[in-house]
């Protein structure tokens, strides 16, 4: 691999260089040497020594050929996949800097001199450049993608992870190496440009943004707007397991109990119609899946805790500082035990009247539910006492030799 030749002329190959503009391309002959060109030019504009990177990944056409015509040093990734080739490029590059953009022609790297300027002032240790706080030319982007996909993606995100992005999915970024190293990256397809927004957020980097300008695309789009648009929902739901799991459960487990609380006595009349035994089955399912739903949001938190992922949110920090075996058996216990008493109840009712009729239902199903609760609660206590276990990440090794 050749040494990388500053702007400024001298050889930084041993030393590395001040900013490394990384390009995923898959069969972008039409654009990839366009890009390389610009960004050498906004490079120079910094004053700063910098390189171009392309990442391959498995182009067929003239791609890498006229990439490393134009000025770039080329890095192949075979494995498939929009975080792959960027992973690859990022850990191929050289720079305290990094700059990353598509090699469509989509972004102006020439106008990169903007998103370098924050981090190399101190202000940032990330830069996201905003498309839709710049401008969005006729034709770079479909109607349902700026007026649905992104905007929702965007306040879903900030919703989700407390952040204030404008353009969460934008694809012209900037990070220090430093940032980099501590996001721990490693989302293989497109939920990587999630990953990087929300990564940077939980590492608690000081994040800035700048308005760019977002062009048409040159070449055929390799998006896919439902199939992309769903791995970016799914992949921030799976990291923000308040709001998969806990926030719907509670809202089933209150819905629940306080429902069949309701029809415990001879049901509930609305106008014309009868809500029975029937609902009571429906209340019941709904604070088990409720239940059901929170202990699993509960396992994800413990286990971000226990792998060393930082979580912010109140439910967070209850579970790593105020959760106990104990206090979970004690309450799981105490369900169980008032479910026990209500069937206790129902029994002496029936067998002081002969062992007659037995149509507790309600009061009985009320009973289950408790004691179901109070039985997940209890093995779910081990479960996540068994997480708060603290482990060391690297063996002690005994009876090493301390001397010659």
């Amino acid at each position: 691999m050749s040494a990388a030749v500053g702007l400024t002329g001298h050889d930084t190959g041993a030393q590395g260089v001040d900013i490394s503009v990384v390009m995923p391309c898959l069969n972008e002959a039409e654009s990839v040497a366009d890009c390389v060109r610009a960004a050498l030019v906004g490079l120079a504009k910094t004053g700063l020594t910098g390189e171009v990177v392309v990442c391959d990944n498995g182009s067929t056409d003239r791609s890498v050929e006229l990439a490393v015509a134009a000025g770039a040093r080329v890095v192949h990734q075979p494995r498939k996949g929009y975080g792959n080739a960027y992973l690859k490029g990022f850990s191929e590059s050289r720079g305290r800097i990094i700059v990353m953009g598509d090699s469509d022609m989509t972004y102006d790297f020439t106008e990169l001199d903007r998103l370098v300027e924050p981090l190399e002032a101190g202000e940032a240790d990330y830069c996201l450049g905003s498309r839709f706080g710049g401008q969005i030319l006729p034709g770079a982007m479909t109607f349902s993608h700026r007026y649905i996909g992104n905007p929702v993606l965007t306040a879903l995100l900030n919703r989700f992870f407390g952040l204030k992005s404008s353009d969460a999915h934008s694809g012209m970024r900037s990070f220090t190496r430093e940032a980099f190293e501590r996001m721990g990256l490693r989302c293989e397809g497109m939920e990587f440009a999630s990953e990087v927004v929300i990564k940077a957020a939980k590492c608690g980097l000081r994040v800035t943004e700048r308005p760019i300008l977002y062009h048409p695309r040159v070449g055929e789009t390799k998006l896919r707007t439902f199939r992309d648009g769903w791995r970016h929902l799914r992949f921030m739901l799976l990291l923000a397991p308040e709001w998969l799991f806990i926030y719907p459960g509670l809202v089933l487990l209150v819905l629940g109990m306080v429902g069949q609380s309701v029809l415990l006595g001879d049901g509930l009349s609305i106008g014309t119609h009868q809500l029975n035994v029937h609902f009571t089955a429906l209340f019941a399912l709904m604070a088990i899946l409720g239940f059901q739903a929170i202990v699993f949001g509960l396992f994800a938190l413990g286990f971000a805790d226990a792998m060393g992922v930082e979580q912010k949110s109140w439910l967070a920090r209850w579970v790593e500082e105020d959760f106990t075996l104990e206090r979970g058996l004690l309450v799981g216990g105490m369900f169980f035990i008032v479910g026990v008493m209500i069937d206790a109840f129902i029994l002496i009712e029936w067998i002081s009247t002969s062992l007659g009729p037995l149509e507790a239902i309600r009061p009985a199903l009320y009973a289950m539910t408790l004691m179901i609760l109070g039985g997940q609660m209890a093995f779910a206590s081990f479960f996540l006492g068994l997480l708060k276990v603290k482990v060391r990440t690297h063996p002690v090794h005994l009876g090493a030799s301390t001397g010659s």
